[in-house]
């Protein structure tokens, strides 16, 4: 009889430990560990450490939202970080620098850790899932929970791998035959459909044992909810024109060992449906809503009261979710994301709570101004800060004018004086801020930091220093200077700031805890409009449970239950009936809407990939403010300009990225991503 062993102990990919065939031939030192692992989960206490130590591995790389130290990919055209500029050559991989990620300029060698950590994590949760039944301390409710939390968060791992790297190896599940030679233990990669299935049938199993919602000390642990709305991406990415239908030459070259295209040739309008019908699953269980803020008529300087939007008789007149007669859009937007709502957020599906550690304060450490000591690099490009809607939902005048696009329309000139002010216009600008930056949607000053922004920085030990107006021109202390610490397009991130925050001191502590919005349910309801949008026919899908079939089509009153409640949220009138009507228009428009709706939480990168848009977007020039103006050219510094330091472009070899040379040597059937090498 062949002999197996456990995944935790041998895995031929993404470890580093092994060296040699003669390295995993020992079988008795497999055997004594293989005691250890029988004596673990006859513990329930060590059965309980091994399942939090397989999700330790979702931090750092692997994490959804974080500073660029580890996730720069939640920069593309939309968001840019300043720091870490320098030579290439020397300086260690952790400091890849924008310009180096955002041009293709990175190497086979960098930010490899997701594949260590995630091919880690797999063997982990194997493992647990394989021996968790021989524990006789726990009930077989516990049983069955904690193992559909490691087949989660085993289907996550793989998940995060997939979209990163593309099509992976699928590892066995019952181990490795050890008996065997190194290269017939070596496993090949599976075609992106095969692993988006594979992906999406494990989620399914665990959604049926896994709880449907978690405590404030479990907010961490996924749920029902959270397995059902991982699959929906899943399903989503996988329905994309990147990987359904693809015909180019990078389809072509993307192949395993044996020469089997990865990426599917022909196109399956099935697969929309499918990603449909999983983001109605996460909408029936009536677990999830958007989040609101009340109505304020009287506020402060931190929670001003609420600003109005435009008059609309459909949706002023009428109460949540129907209108927004009583919320304040603005402070709905912000609270979803600044630590105020916390662990009561109705909204957050799934998120690592504070398993990211310091990071998701050091992202704010990097947002905030040098006032507020912090170092002020992350910053938003002119491509973004157009994006943003008026507060009537028209497009802001100049939009997009320097790249080509929009209406023809000049930009606004003029600034905002103080009889504008004692006359209550422009809410909520403060004196001399560019009417290019007024009367813009809400969801546009809970993001934005625009030249001349107030930032409400209570923490700040002078009351002089609390209500601080922020204007980035040069020689203003925060504009440009021969430091790094200056925003490259003069335009910078307000989202997941709290008004407490700052980092005086370089005291981390100073800033709120944010519990990171891995995913949330407006991403389902977005998921659920764009899906729609692509159908032709109807497809009768099963519920996951088979509770029940869904009959899936391009229904607009069912679009609507995906982009109507996020834009009444965000204090913006629904689309009209000729965009809902015609497919391409509202295709446009969903893609605007993940980008503002979205910004910052990792989509962006990832979206220009799968809907094959990357060639054009991330080659486009970056615009922003013309920053070595002063205050005295103050027109000049709002005349947009392609910013000198930033480049852009995009390359057939950026659609995954590389995989590293020594995982190639480990694993002998495994191919490289197109564009990239061997190092043979």
């Amino acid at each position: 009889m062949k002999k197996t062993i456990s995944l935790l102990l041998f895995v031929a990919i993404g470890t580093g430990f092994l060296s040699s065939c003669s390295d995993y031939l020992e079988s008795d030192q497999y055997f004594k560990d293989r005691m250890n692992i029988e004596k673990a989960f006859s513990s329930k206490q060590y059965s309980e450490e091994w399942l939090a130590h397989t999700f330790s591995d979702l931090e750092n790389e692997c994490a959804d939202v974080a500073s660029k130290g580890y996730t720069p990919h939640c920069f593309a055209d939309d968001m840019y970080y300043g720091d870490r500029d320098g030579d290439y050559d020397t300086k260690d991989i952790a400091s890849l620098s924008y310009n180096e990620f955002h041009t293709g300029l990175y190497s086979e060698n960098d930010k490899q850790d997701t594949w260590t950590q995630c091919y880690r994590g797999i063997r982990n949760a194997t493992t647990f899932i394989q021996n968790i039944d021989i524990n006789k301390e726990m009930t077989a409710e516990e049983i069955a929970d904690y193992k559909a939390q490691a087949r989660f968060v085993r289907a996550y791992y793989y998940w995060l791998l997939l979209r990163k790297y593309g099509p992976i190896p699928l590892l066995p599940e019952d181990g490795i035959d050890y008996t065997e030679s190194y290269d017939d233990v070596a496993t090949p990669r599976s075609s992106y459909e095969e692993c988006a299935d594979y992906i999406a049938s494990e989620l399914v199993l665990a959604a049926k044992d896994l709880a449907q919602g978690r405590d404030r000390l479990s907010i961490a642990r996924p749920t029902r909810g959270a397995a059902l709305a991982t699959r929906a991406k899943v399903l989503l990415y996988a329905a994309s024109p990147l990987a359904n239908g693809n015909t180019d030459s990078y389809a072509m070259e993307l192949v395993d060992d044996e020469g089997r295209q990865l990426l599917s040739t022909n196109y399956d309008e099935e697969k929309w449906a499918k990603a449909a019908a999983a983001a109605k699953d996460v909408m029936e269980l009536g677990v999830y809503e958007l989040y609101t803020a009340s109505f304020r008529a009287t506020g402060n300087s931190s929670y001003p009261a609420t600003i109005v939007p435009p008059y609309y008789a459909d949706f002023s007149e009428n109460n949540w979710p129907e209108g927004w007669k009583d919320i304040d859009p603005f402070e709905s937007y912000r609270s979803v994301f600044n630590g105020t709502v916390g662990a009561d957020n109705p909204e957050l599906i799934f998120t690592r709570g504070n398993n990211g550690g310091e990071k998701g304060q050091a992202m704010v450490a990097h947002q905030l101004p040098r006032v507020a000591n912090g170092w002020n690099t992350h910053g938003i490009t002119q491509k973004q800060c157009d994006a943003y809607y008026m507060n009537d939902g028209t497009d802001c005048p100049g939009k997009d004018k320097e790249i080509g696009r929009g209406d023809g329309s000049d930009r606004l000139s003029g600034y905002v004086t103080q009889e504008d002010l004692d006359a209550g216009m422009y809410k909520p600008l403060a004196t001399g801020v560019s009417l290019q930056y007024a009367d813009r949607e809400p969801r546009f000053y809970a993001s934005v930091a625009y030249n001349g922004s107030v930032w409400h920085l209570e923490n700040e030990p002078d009351s002089w220093n609390k209500e601080k107006q922020v204007f980035y021109y040069r020689g203003d202390g925060n504009g440009y200077t021969n430091t790094m610490f200056w925003l490259r397009t003069g335009i910078g991130v307000m989202k997941f700031v709290h008004p407490r925050d700052t980092y005086r001191d370089g005291a981390i502590g100073l800033i709120v805890p944010k519990l990171e919005p891995a995913i949330r349910y407006a991403e389902v309801l977005l998921i659920y409009a764009e899906a729609l949008n692509e159908l032709t026919g109807t497809y009768n899908i099963p519920a996951w449970d088979g509770s029940a079939t869904y009959a899936i089509s391009r229904d607009v009153t069912e679009m609507k239950k995906g982009i109507r409640p996020i834009r009444i949220r965000s204090g913006v009138p629904d689309y009209t009936a000729d965009v809902y009507a015609d497919q391409d228009l509202f295709r446009t428009k969903l893609k605007r809407e993940r980008q503002i709706e979205l910004m910052g939480e990792g989509h962006r990168y990832y979206d220009l990939r799968r809907w094959k848009d990357a060639p054009v977007e991330e080659s486009l020039p970056i615009y922003g403010c013309n920053i070595l103006m002063t205050s005295e050219q103050k027109d000049l510094f709002h005349t947009p300009v392609a910013e000198f330091s930033l480049q852009s472009t995009f390359s057939r070899k950026m659609w995954f990225w590389p995989i590293k040379h020594s995982e190639l040597k480990r694993n002998k059937r495994l191919t490289q991503n197109p564009g990239w090498t061997y190092n043979d």
